[in-house]
């Protein structure tokens, strides 16, 4: 008898790919070795996949889209700060290959949903536009990713996790409300730059220390099979 497709073997391997990366990262995730996590064979994984870059690509663009359906489910930027929070310590294995190397390409000039979607929260609470508080919502996003961050790879307990959680919540808003005043929030270093776009895309640019544009285009890698 022919054997009928699995209709759940790509969300297996994207499973698999990001329980490997969270546990060994790059040297972990060979082709070889999500087949076996993911209960297939590696030729499998190859008709579906080109390679791991290809799978990090597709469990990045995934864990974007469910990240940016649960953050769209709320009404006020407090509510989404608790819904980020909730997600990524629900979802820490994708959640953490999500922000692997995601200052650079292919990652910087992919869409970042749950970014801009925030960032145009700040924008109407604050004033302005968008794109004028880029450099906010980064402080922002740095430190909800770094409460994230912090109650997954410390191992919290019930008790303080709940204590950390809300004082980042709370550190939020104080942070919003400052940056709503008219003196607004000080500004150390240097202006940011109008050549440095986040958040938008293929658009996106970042420049490196001699002033160079990143480029479009990922370095090519070796995989590890």
């Amino acid at each position: 008898m022919p054997r009928h497709p699995d209709p759940d073997l790509e969300q297996r391997i994207l499973d698999a790919a990001s329980r490997l990366w969270a546990r060994g990262g790059e040297k972990a995730l060979t082709m070889r070795a999500v087949a076996k996590a993911a209960g297939t064979t590696t030729p499998t994984v190859y008709e579906r996949y080109h390679d791991r870059d290809d799978i990090l690509r597709s469990l990045r663009l995934q864990t974007r889209r469910e990240l940016f359906a649960a953050l769209s489910s709320t009404r006020t930027l407090r509510e989404s700060v608790q819904q980020y929070l909730e997600f990524a310590l629900s979802h820490r294995h994708s959640y953490e290959v999500l922000f692997d190397g995601t200052g650079r390409p292919p990652s910087i000039h992919e869409p970042w949903p749950s970014f801009n979607l925030m960032r145009g929260r700040v924008a109407n609470r604050v004033g302005g536009t968008p794109r004028q508080h880029t450099r906010l919502m980064l402080a922002l996003w740095s430190l909800m990713h770094g409460t994230a961050l912090l109650i997954i790879r410390g191992d919290f307990g019930e008790t303080l996790r709940i204590q950390t959680v809300h004082a980042c919540l709370d550190t939020f808003e104080a942070i919003v409300d400052a940056a709503a005043r008219p003196k607004g929030l000080p500004h150390s270093g240097p202006k940011w730059p109008s050549s440095l776009i986040l958040g938008e895309g293929k658009q996106s640019r970042v420049e490196d220390s001699n002033g160079r544009k990143s480029k479009t285009k990922s370095t090519t890698r070796k995989v590890a099979r």
